[in-house]
């Protein structure tokens, strides 16, 4: 970086920048500098960008300070840097050039102009390059935005009393609102929303607008007019018009502080004292996660990005989601990869990302010669001409060159089968793609590249179709054991009457938890199972004693390791997300799609060949699970293979302490972990104060006693569910509603459930209140479901709830 006065010369995303002024005071009640704005905007850059880009960015600037007077800039003028990317719209027969912040360079040059706020529409530019025509009722946001303003004499407390009734209408037809304070005055809410105009949102957003109004008659004005406004919340539903823009979430504010729009949690807006934050505040926050993630589409390069440092390698790290290309013949690239082992990298441009397969023997020559293929995640279309030296020790790490390039004809794209025909320099044949296993758990997907015997549709010789590489030696034959039946026993036989132990809820205090006295497990998000094994089978059972063997049967194998005994496991049944890690949300939906890939989790053993060990210790409990051949459970990816055990794993210890354990469970993103006394015994059928869980969130396990009906695109289903939780008096009392966190299809399986159930009277002995009562219909209180939430009100009430699903192993008994 080379300095001059008051400026630098800087290189940001390979981009050499002039920055000036830097010792400009922007924010005179503050002292904040532009050095200050652009440092912020170059580090909240890997947040933000996801919600720019792709918008047309309407910047608001201010050279002089927040003390002077703003301009609004839309044009880019002669001065732009020719590398900013731009897109047309057309405004009444003249047309503006608009940036578009798809990277860190252009925020940061956008900064350097002096462009505190920056404001986009709701809607993202389709695929090309062309001018875009604005029509409302062609265009298609993907969010939705209602607008909090307070008048004067009130503030954000009564904004957040406004949003917490517009949260509800949101939950009923399926809108998962996500809350924003503006950095000026008021709040923004914010929402996911597919297939309807620009039109149509700003219709339902009137609409929306209101209902609050006859709801909150005292508290909100839907018209503009300022002479309304006093006292009251003016719900501004404009901001969801085609031609009409909102300040970005993240962007910094012209206020007498630097302010900023940002996100925030529905349990924040139920404090006392809720004010808005400065630039270094939402840096410590954003630190942890983006909260607005749940706007942003299926990002395909996410598995990408997380493997790449763009400040440590050479490789193009985009922070945009990917869009897809325009209209055209797709291209493809061939890398020779001399990394840990030469391979090279087929790479199909498919959905605007490159899919990519690893071939460790190159594309076939022959009709007779399959080549091993090993899917690989997605890339972004930048790689197509990526070639240079990967750092030793980065992931992919050493050389990789350009092998050959051009554009191919796809003639089938499907999950588990590709078919093209490759017009390269180098290559050109008609090739099939074949999946042979789909990677469970998120491994590895294994593939089989084959030039296929038909070559109808390439031009060129023959010859040219393929480069000659070795071919891979036959694998060697497996030569399994052979386990004899005749001395097994039955296992449902085996300690019949044993169930499992349960953990007492926890929370970490100084001192808690010595890991001299404690072991440390994490807790996995899936059904409690006991595991009774021998030769002749697996019995699987649920906390409460249902039979879960039929409806897991892929984990009710016993492995081969294991065939010669017999005894009974503690054990969490958990499905896998692409990730590899143990996903709730995918165990719901097993029976709705592709099925996940599963895993038995094996954390205790209570039985074994005839010899009860719930009396010892769990420390010597765990040297008997040790003893096992199964192998170990990796916490960061289940779907590492490292010997077929039918999906069975052993749980492992984490961490050296609570606050560690705790801190490798949140990297993983599991649930929290349990902390285990070393000297404890297993206590069958009962809560122990010797198992703690500790989880990162709150949760809570439900009655479901009623729903509610949707309204929208849930017409004719279930809007929200009607929740309690046994009292003392065996009575079920109300602890309030969830209308987040569905899927179409748990949805359409709910409606079933609870269909058959209906009963005519509230099964709650407590109040419920009476606009959810109204439209109630209450059904029998013998389901148990599970959500996560952000606090309790005082009134014993669930704040903010999301639904995690179903307990089909649990009964309203078991509720504690």
């Amino acid at each position: 970086m080379a300095a001059g006065d008051g400026g630098a010369r800087v290189r940001v995303d390979g981009r050499v920048l002039s920055l000036t002024n830097l010792d400009k005071v922007l924010f005179p009640a503050t002292g904040t500098t532009k050095a200050e704005l652009i440092d912020y905007y170059r580090r909240i850059a890997p947040v933000m960008i996801p919600h720019l880009a792709g918008r047309a960015v309407t910047r608001k600037r201010w050279p002089n300070g927040v003390e002077t007077e703003p301009f609004f800039t839309k044009n880019l003028d002669s001065g732009t840097p020719d590398w900013v990317p731009r897109r047309g719209i057309v405004h009444h027969e003249r047309t503006s050039t608009y940036p578009l912040v798809e990277d860190t360079a252009t925020l940061v040059w956008l900064a350097q102009m002096a462009s505190i706020e920056l404001h986009v529409p709701q809607w993202r530019f389709p695929p090309g390059d062309s001018p875009f025509v604005l029509d409302g009722s062609a265009t298609r946001p993907d969010r939705f935005v209602l607008d909090l303003d307070p008048g004067p004499g009130v503030g954000l407390a009564q904004c957040a009393e406004v949003a917490l009734a517009a949260k509800g209408y949101l939950d009923d037809v399926g809108l998962a609102a996500i809350p924003v304070t503006s950095g000026s005055k008021g709040l923004h809410l914010y929402a996911t929303i597919h297939g309807v105009s620009s039109e149509q949102a700003s219709a339902f957003a009137k609409e929306l607008a209101g209902h609050l109004a006859e709801d909150l008659p005292q508290l909100v004005v839907t018209q503009m007019k300022r002479s309304l406004r006093d006292g009251k919340v003016f719900v501004d539903y404009s901001q969801n018009n085609a031609a009409k823009t909102t300040v970005s979430p993240y962007s910094v504010r012209g206020r007498d502080q630097p302010w900023v729009a940002a996100p925030r949690t529905w349990g924040e807006l139920g404090e006392p004292g809720l004010a808005h934050l400065e630039l270094g505040e939402v840096l410590e926050r954003a630190a942890d996660g983006d909260l607005l993630a749940p706007l942003l589409p299926p990002d395909p390069l996410s598995t990408y990005r997380a493997k790449r440092d763009s400040a440590r390698t050479p490789e193009p790290v985009p922070f945009a989601a990917p869009v897809a290309a325009p209209a055209g013949d797709p291209r493809f690239v061939i890398q020779e990869h001399h990394a840990r082992r030469l391979h090279w990298d087929l790479r199909l441009e498919h959905d605007g990302v490159l899919a990519s397969w690893a071939v460790p023997r190159g594309v076939p020559t022959t009709t007779g010669h399959n080549r091993l293929a090993v899917h690989t995640e997605d890339h972004p279309m930048e790689y197509l001409t990526f070639h240079g030296s990967i750092p030793k020790g980065e992931y992919g790490g050493g050389e990789m060159t350009v092998w050959d390039t051009g554009t191919y004809t796809p003639e089938k794209f499907r999950d588990d089968e590709v078919i093209f025909v490759l017009h390269g320099q180098r290559v050109q044949g008609r090739f099939a793609l074949i999946r042979t296993d789909p990677g469970r758990g998120g491994g590895k997907e294994q593939w089989l590249l084959h030039l296929m015997k038909d070559q109808s549709g390439v031009a060129t010789s023959p010859e040219k179709r393929a480069h000659a590489v070795v071919d891979a030696p036959d694998a060697a034959a497996d030569d399994g054991a052979h386990i004899s039946l005749s001395d097994a026993v039955e296992p449902r036989r085996i300690a019949p009457d044993l169930r499992p132990m349960l953990a007492t809820a926890g929370q970490v205090g100084d001192g808690d938890y010595p890991a001299r006295e404690w072991a440390f497990e994490p807790k996995w998000d899936g059904y409690r199972a006991l595991v009774r094994f021998s030769a002749r089978g697996v019995a699987l059972q649920s906390r409460s004693g249902r039979d879960f063997t039929q409806e897991f049967a892929e984990l009710a194998v016993v492995p081969e390791e294991l065939a010669a005994h017999a005894g009974v496991l503690d054990a969490e049944i958990v499905a896998l997300d692409a990730a590899g890690r143990p996903s709730f949300h995918a165990l719901q939906e097993r029976g709705t799609g592709a099925r996940p890939a599963m895993r038995l989790l094996v954390f205790d053993v209570l039985h074994l060949d005839g010899t009860s060990l719930v009396n010892k210790r769990y420390s010597d409990r765990r040297q008997v699970l040790l003893a096992l051949p199964l192998p170990a459970a990796d916490p960061d990816h289940l779907g590492r293979e490292e010997r077929d055990v039918g999906g069975w794993r052993r749980s492992v210890t984490i961490g050296t302490s609570v606050r560690a354990a705790l801190r490798a469970s949140a990297e993983a993103r599991l649930e929290g972990v349990i902390a285990k006394r070393l000297d404890a015994r297993y206590l069958p059928g009962r809560r122990g104060h010797a198992w703690v869980k500790l989880k990162h969130s709150l949760d809570a396990e439900v009655v479901i006693g009623g729903w509610r009906p949707g309204q929208g695109r849930r017409a004719g289903g279930i809007g929200s569910l009607l929740l309690g939780v046994p009292d003392d008096d065996g009575g079920l009392r109300y602890v309030g509603k969830v209308g987040t966190g569905f899927t179409d299809a748990a949805l359409d399986a709910l409606l079933a459930t609870l269909e058959p159930r209906e009963r005519t009277t509230s099964p709650f002995t407590t109040e419920v209140p009476r606009v959810e009562a109204k439209v109630a219909h209450w059904v029998r209180p013998d389901v148990v479901g599970e959500v996560t939430f952000d606090s309790w009100t005082d009134d014993g009430v669930l704040r903010a709830a999301r639904w995690r699903g179903l307990r089909p192993d649990k009964a309203p008994a078991d509720l504690a």
